[in-house]
């Protein structure tokens, strides 16, 4: 499988993962000029936004492809979604869901707050 395959069952699981614990999606792979975040979601008061990793290895942790670089074009995405979709008075947050791809099998880590901001 290329990378665009393994990095779409990823959102697909991540997705699912979400929408099995009570998050509401709002939107994926939401595009501004500064770059994406893979999936929006709702949950109670809270807005978060999720950088989805996906590996069919886990000799290395997923999250630690997001580097300082891309941590600051999730947030630039992130105010320009705050801002575009007028949103006040909830919180939000930026976090992670690593999917590991086994051959039988698969495993979901569920990080928040990657980025503190």
């Amino acid at each position: 499988m290329n990378n665009k395959i393994i990095g779409t069952i990823g959102e697909r699981i991540a997705k699912f993962y979400l929408q099995v614990n009570n998050f509401k999606i709002l939107k994926i792979n939401f595009r501004y000029k500064m770059g994406e975040i893979d999936i929006i979601s709702e949950k109670g008061n809270t807005i978060h936004f999720v950088e989805v990793k996906t590996r069919t290895s886990n000799i290395i942790e997923a999250r630690e492809a997001i580097d300082e670089n891309k941590k600051e074009h999730i947030w630039k995405c992130a105010n320009f979604y705050i801002y575009k979709n007028n949103i006040k008075n909830k919180k939000y947050q930026f976090d992670c869901i690593e999917v590991y791809l086994f051959k039988d099998s698969w495993k979901i880590n569920y990080i928040e707050q990657i980025i503190e901001k």
